[in-house]
């Protein structure tokens, strides 16, 4: 029987001393501690020490140099797997940049997976392309006009041993995150081993994390993700914690697992989207005992942060002793490796009750009084402080910085910065300001030293001298809708200004014509009220919508689907089956 291994460390915690990532792992195999790996029943699989990855990691190196050049680019499906891992770290001590791949489940389709592969391919120029056996014929059928080697995890272990080992030095790159498919034309983001060693020193320490002796992590992040990627991999490594990981797949499946193992290892870091923790409320069915005690940071990054399933969620696991004040919101992108912000320790859910009517008029984020009306009442949740040695700026349009309660451009400057996208100039160029900062393309405001996201700026909709966020139409037409229905997906479409319509998708899990009828009253009702504006509301079915890796709503590319025509009105389609039937049509 495999035990999973040790919260201690058996030497002294050291998170800000590191240079480079190997030196990072040096260190932590020197101790107790290590990745474990968990089916999505909570069963221990396998288990791997730092010890033995750095050993597994130099062994697999020492093969990858005998078919490779200094800084060739290596593509590495990213699967949660001790292979994965370590395939990753040996190209740390081979001189090699690995790229994290997504997995076919997250890009709806085949067909579109590997048209994405293609794009990165092309982008990244990789000297090979390493994958679980399981996913060779699917990956060399995407290559397959590529002249690119696609070798297997378990191939890799039959390769000659090459010459000596070839190391990243403080100044050398680390890896190529690609962008996680919101756009579609994935961008390669440059992380160096200055930006990620900044950015785990300044997560784990005072102003992030803080992190401590005995803190343990639980993960069900992919780690073809930011969150997931340094998160919850390197972050552990440069500060010799232990982790738990669930597969993604076994965590939509089995949400309730994650839970199981915070709960069962005394786990007290964990990360998720907001919709992982709306998951497990919707799962939870109180039919076994947990102990969510040691959980002391529980983040939210990857999307805005939505305080009604965050209360939803402290409420149902109350009596699993889990404190609403453990929540952690945070902000980041890859651009910036991955965290800007952290909210302070024990501050929870700080709200931030806004008259939204004056902010989309404005773009002052006014505090509500008992004067305003009902439909323009608008919470938002602090995001927490810049990083320690890293600056955030609020910007104007126009370049303007703007002070408190101004909503404007989110713009970051520090060490943990990008210095841009691989083989895509146009794209750097386009992220930077003039005088060198990064414009996240994200507007939020200040609030007592605290920043408060408020959306993308490409997904605002400008109607009648008003900037709607489109998520407020989401959430209205979701808080509305009965269980029935899923995600909802808002954005503009038609001519400029003032001559274009809104659209707003809503996904139902029923073809009930009566039903449908419904719900489409009902939605319609509810958006009228709270958004003043006229959307139109179309019933669709469940997967019509386009996500990233994060979960995240990818609003571009669900409005390019909807311009091609490609995604089905279920009211249409009930009237056309109606109108069949009627004249016998099969």
């Amino acid at each position: 029987m495999i035990l999973p291994t040790s919260s201690e460390r058996g030497q002294p915690l050291i998170s800000g001393k590191f240079e480079t990532l190997i030196d990072g792992l040096e260190y932590a195999a020197r101790g107790n501690t290590g990745f474990n790996f968990y089916t999505g029943k909570g069963e221990l699989k396998s288990r791997l020490t730092y010890t033995e990855l750095r050993d597994r990691a130099v062994e697999a190196a020492k093969r990858l140099v005998g078919i490779t050049d200094p800084g060739d680019r290596i593509g590495i499906c990213a699967v949660t797997s001790p292979e994965f891992f370590t395939l990753f770290f040996a190209c740390q001590y081979a001189g090699l940049i690995p790229a994290p791949l997504p997995l076919p489940v997250t890009l709806g389709g085949r067909g579109s997976y590997e048209r994405q592969l293609q794009r990165m391919a092309e982008t990244g120029d990789f000297a090979a392309l390493l994958t679980p056996a399981s996913m060779e014929n699917i990956i060399s059928s995407a290559l397959n006009d590529n002249d690119i080697p696609v070798i297997s995890f378990c191939d890799v272990d039959k390769l000659p041993m090459g010459e000596k080992l070839r190391p990243h030095g403080p100044d050398g790159p680390c890896y190529i995150q690609y962008s996680s498919g919101s756009s579609s034309s994935p961008k390669g983001i440059i992380g160096t081993q200055k930006t990620i060693t900044a950015n785990c020193i300044a997560i784990s320490g005072s102003g992030g994390l803080d992190i401590v002796e005995g803190d343990r992590c639980s993960s069900w992040l992919p780690m073809y993700h930011d969150m997931g990627l340094i998160g919850f991999m390197i972050v552990p490594v440069m500060t010799q914690m232990s982790v738990d990981y669930l597969d993604p797949q076994d965590f939509t499946r089995r949400p309730i697992t994650w839970l199981q193992l915070i709960s069962q290892n005394k786990a007290s870091l964990s990360f998720s989207p907001t919709f992982g923790y709306e998951l497990c409320v919707r799962r939870w069915r109180d039919d076994r005992e947990l102990d969510l005690s040691s959980w002391r940071g529980a983040g939210i990054g990857g999307d805005m942060v939505q305080p009604e399933p965050l209360k939803a969620f402290a409420e149902t696991f109350a009596d699993s002793k889990f404190s609403i004040s453990s929540f952690t919101p945070s902000y980041g992108l890859a651009e910036i490796t991955l965290a800007a912000t952290f909210s302070p320790k024990g501050q929870g859910l700080l709200e931030d009750t806004i008259d939204i009517d004056r902010l989309e008029r404005t773009g002052d984020a006014v505090p509500v009084t008992d004067l305003t009306a009902a439909e323009h009442v608008r919470t938002f949740i602090a995001c927490g402080k810049i990083l320690p040695d890293h600056k955030l700026e609020v910007r104007s349009f126009e370049g303007k910085v703007e002070g408190e309660r101004k909503v404007g451009r989110i713009c970051l400057h520090g060490p943990s910065i990008t210095p841009g996208y691989f083989h895509n100039a146009l794209a750097t160029q386009a992220a930077f300001t003039d005088d060198g900062w990064l414009d996240t393309g994200d507007l939020g405001y200040w609030m007592d030293g605290q920043i408060i996201v408020t959306g993308r700026f490409k997904d605002l909709i400008l109607w009648h001298g008003r900037n709607i966020w489109p998520q407020d139409i989401e959430w209205a037409a979701q808080a509305a809708a009965p269980s029935r229905c899923g995600r909802a997906c808002s954005f503009a479409v038609g001519g400029s200004g003032d001559e274009k319509e809104i659209i707003l998708l809503l996904e139902c899990r029923t073809r009930d014509e009566d039903i449908l009828a419904e719900i489409h009253t009902t939605v319609s009702a509810a958006i009228r009220l709270e958004i003043g504006a006229p959307v139109t509301l179309i019933l669709v079915p469940r997967g019509s919508m386009i996500v990233t890796s994060s979960g995240k709503l990818s609003r571009a590319r669900v409005r390019e689907k909807f311009l091609k025509d490609t995604i089905l009105d279920l009211q249409a389609d009930v009237t056309l089956r109606v109108i069949d039937e009627h004249h016998g049509v099969s």
